[in-house]
């Protein structure tokens, strides 16, 4: 079988950024770039996990692949392993996890015991009580009650409240407290081979040729120790195949991989045979594939291989069948250039916390914000006048709004009182913008074009977060009858940090700020003064 690389290779990647952008294009065409709601401006796609990332991808190309999508069982019997590894088994039950379980005791009731009840309860069990517990215990042993029911159908059958059987259960019942599991025959998936000869077993007489069968799923294997590339349970990525005629050969192996991997844009593949040869492989054609990665050099992805008749013959399987399988997290560490698997797999555990601009800038908001339409229509409001006349000579005033608020009629005006100077300072349009890490306060100017194009933008000036909070100032006053008694100024001068201007910034990005030794440059002369009355 051959594939085409040019025609499957798609680009399966979703562009986060491109997203992102369009919901703040969203946003803006829609007015609220003037403050309210603002949350829109933060909505962006969510965040896959690498791991979970890769596996998707990779179930795409395989169904590009004309594969067809199956679950294989997690618990497999030693029995199965030993019939499908042959002499090797030993080495492969060696790492595998075997289920335990814990045993059902037989617990008989003294009369020590019904004392016990009754001094604990506070009152005599009746014969009928008793009788009622032995035999819900021998129901609980025979498994008819599972264990998260046993509590409750003590209760049951002693008419008493489930907390307090549940303080007295170890006490007078120790055998339940004390029970130690026991090993069974049963372990948990150590390779997807294991569940691929019991899916084919059963596959065989239910589809016709050709099989063309792939999972993506989870398997475990007891390592001594998890390192940088070792963990104690992976994804497997694999896939079984018989032709249409019966046949197959290494070189549908060869396809199968090279149209797996294009579909990541893997052009330098290499095969090579293994020299582990594997019982349940035909010799000589157990064989590694390889992809050169640029900065690491040949890296191994997969081994392929023909399953061994001896080992089908255990099924009853009556043609040879190719299988390939690809490590999931390892492919991950490829895509994602990263040198640690467990910081991949696990960063909240392993890896530094790690922000990017467009994170940072998500987690900047305002403090305070008005929680009505007419409030939002005063902040709007005064953001309007400020552009409008922010280079107004003072003394000056302008009206901003004149409205209800809480059943009170009430005008906002935006004053400078002071001569010889302007109605708004100079910093008033100042943006904050995240550049490298840094979260700063900028004026739209040809001297910080740079930061607006290389940054993040947050699309929150100084004036938004000031107006917004004098919105939300005059709004509470008028909610609770402050303004009957006298008017509401809210006024900012130098602006020496976010809080002085109504900003707030997440304590995440606050703990990466200061341990990645970036900056906060939020500073410069606003003076903005809003006076709020009841008229």
């Amino acid at each position: 079988m051959k594939f085409d690389p040019k025609q499957i290779r798609e680009d399966t990647s979703k562009d986060f950024e491109a997203a992102w952008i369009s919901g703040t294009k969203y946003a803006s065409e829609r007015g609220f770039n003037e403050g309210y709601p603002r949350s829109l401006l933060h909505l962006r796609c969510g965040k896959p996990h690498p791991v979970f990332e890769t596996i998707q991808k990779l179930r795409e190309s395989y169904l590009r692949l004309g594969f067809e999508e199956a679950m294989n069982p997690v618990i497999i019997e030693a029995e199965d392993v030993k019939k499908q590894f042959g002499k090797e088994a030993l080495a492969v039950l060696d790492r595998c996890y075997y289920l335990a379980g814990l045993p059902r005791p037989d617990i008989g009731i003294s009369e020590e015991r019904v004392r016990q009840m009754n001094s604990y309860f506070g009152k005599d069990l009746s014969n009928e009580e008793i009788e009622e517990l032995r035999n819900t215990l021998h129901r609980y042993k025979k498994g008819e009650v599972g264990g998260d029911d046993l509590v409750y159908e003590v209760a049951h059958s002693l008419n008493v409240a489930d907390m307090e059987v549940t303080k007295v259960l170890d006490t007078v019942f120790p055998e339940l407290k004390n029970i130690a599991p026991i090993s069974s025959s049963a372990t948990l998936r150590s390779h997807m081979t294991s569940g691929w000869f019991l899916t084919l077993a059963e596959f065989w007489n239910k589809k016709p040729l050709p099989i063309k069968l792939f999972s993506v799923d989870r398997c475990f294997r007891r390592e001594q120790r998890e390192d940088e590339i070792r963990l104690r349970s992976y994804h497997s990525a694999s896939c079984v195949l018989c032709n249409e005629d019966g046949e197959v050969s290494v070189d549908d192996g060869k396809d199968v991989a090279t149209g797996l991997l294009s579909q990541f844009g893997f052009e330098k593949i290499k095969f090579r045979r293994d020299e582990k040869r594997s019982k349940y492989y035909m010799p000589d054609t157990q064989t590694e594939v390889f992809y050169y990665h640029p900065h690491i050099g040949w890296v191994e992805l997969a081994t392929f291989g023909i399953y061994s008749p001896t080992a089908l013959a255990q099924y009853d399987i009556p043609y040879p069948v190719m299988n390939l399988g690809l490590g999931v997290e390892r492919l991950a560490m490829i895509v994602h250039e990263a040198d640690d698997v467990r910081a991949l797999v696990f960063p909240q555990f392993y890896a530094p916390l790690e922000l990017s601009d467009r994170e940072l800038a998500g987690m900047i908001s305002m403090e305070k914000t008005p929680c009505t339409p007419e409030g939002a229509e005063i902040a709007k409001d005064i953001v309007r006048v400020c552009e409008a006349n922010g280079s107004a000579e003072s003394p000056c005033e302008f009206i901003a709004y004149t409205g209800a608020l809480f059943e009170k009629k009430v005008e906002v005006r935006v004053i400078e009182p002071e001569e010889n100077t302007r109605l708004c300072g100079p910093a008033c349009l100042n943006e904050i913008v995240v550049q490298e890490g840094a979260i700063l306060g900028l004026p739209k100017s040809k001297k910080w074009e740079k930061a607006f194009e290389e940054g993040v933008p947050t699309n929150i000036r100084f004036l938004d977060a000031f107006a917004a909070l004098a919105a939300y100032t005059i709004e509470e006053s008028a909610k609770t009858g402050d303004i009957d008694k006298k008017d509401v100024e809210v006024k900012v001068k130098i602006v020496r940090s976010g809080a002085d201007i109504n900003l707030k910034i997440d304590d995440v990005a606050m703990r990466y700020i200061t341990s990645a030794k970036k900056k906060i440059d939020i500073r410069g002369p606003v003076f903005l003064t809003v006076v709020g009355k009841k008229v």
